[in-house]
């Protein structure tokens, strides 16, 4: 009997020891979970004013040609050098003569036709003197600039139609217009450069047969050149408006000037951008080339609502701010950015933005804001 009272008293000793442990590690974890309600978190705040300002915006592009384009001709034959030695990096004039095509047989029978119609001119001057004395200069002008060398010259207005039934009479107008056709088959043979440009690649080497359409080299033009800058969607409105912008080399010194020509319909997917293109003019003398790289600035850009908040306050296009003492988290739009400030949009006045990022922990409740020292 005594035996059964001693195990008895040991199984409620231990059941009395369990219940125990048991409420003191629940009130231990509602202690701790009360303490962790009642933490408190020091940050640094300021107050949002947003101001209208005046902004400067920069965005980077390259130099391309305003126009390229490749040489080819219509006709087949040898291909033969113009007036340059063409390879890549030449450098020609308006009107200088690029590329020929073998067609001396052709020249010969132009030539022979301008002679036969130089002999035409001479036989009737005569008459011409007696018969329409104001007009004879001019007809003899005319006979003067013949040349075997030159495209023929446009003909002499006619004073009458008296002058006009025997210019025809003599087979002056159908002798023209058949050495003008056998001109402009000529020009086939022939490429005239048509603009003051240089050459950037080189397809067919003279001496080659080409035929119809073959590539023999790429040009572009040196006058006229663009600068293709990605423009972020939400700044396009901005650029267009200004129209003019500055543009400055990898030192940081300015050296052209251009004006908004044109923007792309479409959107880039991967950067979100827009192409805008602007004529680009060189300042003082400096040589521009096509593919160098350019920093663009447009200044004086006004925007109603901008708030200058401190670089530690913005990550990654966000904010925290503080409202009823919890954090909230808010998208901006970054203008630009001076030192240790950003521009931004998208807060509104009086907003409590929180200066010190914090990462918010779910364990607290509470957040009391410390205003930033200026």
């Amino acid at each position: 009997m005594k035996k059964n009272q001693i195990i008895l008293f040991v199984i409620v000793l231990a059941t009395t020891g369990v219940l125990y442990a048991i409420v003191l590690a629940n009130q231990k974890e509602e202690i701790k979970e009360i303490k962790d309600a009642e933490t408190k978190k020091y940050i640094s705040v300021c107050v949002v004013e947003n101001q209208k300002r005046s902004l400067k915006i920069n965005s980077y592009g390259q130099i391309v040609p305003f126009s390229e384009l490749d040489i080819a001709f219509e006709i087949s034959g040898r291909l033969k050098e113009g007036d340059l030695f063409i390879k890549p990096g030449t450098k020609f004039a308006k009107n200088d003569l690029l590329y020929r095509v073998d067609s001396e047989e052709i020249f010969y029978n132009l030539n022979a036709r301008k002679e036969q119609l130089s002999r035409l001119l001479i036989t009737i001057l005569p008459d011409i003197s007696m018969d329409f004395t104001e007009d004879y200069d001019k007809w003899s002008a005319f006979l003067n600039d013949i040349k075997p060398s030159e495209l023929l010259p446009n003909l002499p207005e006619v004073s009458s139609e008296k002058e006009a039934l025997f210019i025809s009479s003599k087979g002056i107008y159908g002798e023209y217009w058949s050495i003008k056709g056998m001109e402009e088959r000529i020009s086939k043979y022939i490429y005239l450069a048509p603009f003051n440009g240089a050459v950037s690649t080189v397809y067919t080497e003279p001496g080659a047969i080409i035929n119809p359409g073959v590539r023999i080299a790429k040009v572009f033009n040196l006058e006229k050149m663009e600068v293709r800058l990605p423009i972020p969607v939400d700044f396009i409105d901005k650029f267009q408006k200004k129209g003019h912008v500055a543009f400055y080399d990898a030192n940081g010194v300015e050296i052209a000037e251009g004006k908004l020509i044109r923007t792309s319909s479409e959107i880039n997917k991967n950067t979100q951008s827009i192409d805008a293109y602007y004529s680009i003019h060189a300042l003082n003398e400096v040589s521009l080339l096509s593919g160098q790289y350019v920093t663009a600035s447009i200044d004086n850009l006004i925007s109603e609502s901008v708030a200058v908040v401190p670089a530690s306050a913005v990550k990654e296009d966000e904010v925290y701010l503080l409202r009823n003492n919890v954090l909230e988290k808010q998208s901006v739009k970054i203008i630009s950015q001076k030192q240790d400030s950003i521009f931004v949009e998208g807060l509104k006045n009086n907003d409590t933005l929180v200066v010190e990022y914090i990462q918010p922990s779910k364990t607290v409740k509470k957040y009391i804001g410390i205003p930033q020292q200026k």
